[in-house]
């Protein structure tokens, strides 16, 4: 099985090293299929293809969304000074507080699962987590003022 398996991992590289990019995605020239035909079955250099198409399509899947997370805590982040953040609460932001708050769930946990597979550092978080913090309070102090309303006694005449 082992033999197998490392034979397998040989036709994947073979296939990554011979593969060109045609207007339907990877393909393999004729003359390297034919070559390999020789050692392999068509069905075993098809799979090795595909294996070899959804490694290289995962690959830029991650680049991508590690660039596209990495600027939306970026912008986001400008979300998390005092300021901005009382202009998105108060509806005077180009954004709702809604769709801040779902972007920022989104990204936060893109982000998780990209800590996983990136390559470079990650980005300055400072701002963006300063924004999720304000949002998860944001829904609490209203609830806290109400909460003190209700508990005062009210005032006899």
């Amino acid at each position: 099985m082992e033999l197998l398996m490392g034979r397998i991992v040989d036709l994947c590289g073979e296939i990554a090293a011979e593969a060109e990019e045609g207007p339907e995605g990877l393909v393999l020239p004729r003359d390297a299929w034919n070559r390999l035909r020789a050692d392999w079955e068509e069905e075993d250099i098809e799979d090795a293809l595909q294996l070899v198409r959804d490694s290289l399509l995962q690959s830029e899947l991650v680049e991508a969304a590690d660039s596209l997370s990495a600027r939306l805590v970026e912008v986001l982040g400008g979300f998390g000074e005092e300021g901005a953040f009382r202009k998105v609460a108060t509806d005077e932001a180009v954004l709702s507080l809604e769709v801040i708050d779902q972007l920022a769930r989104r990204v936060d946990r893109l982000e998780e699962v990209l800590e996983t597979c990136r390559e470079g550092a990650p980005p300055d978080r400072k701002g963006f987590d300063s924004l999720r913090r304000r949002l998860a309070d944001h829904g609490i102090e209203a609830e806290m003022q109400g909460a003190e309303t209700e508990d005062r006694p009210e005032d006899e005449e």
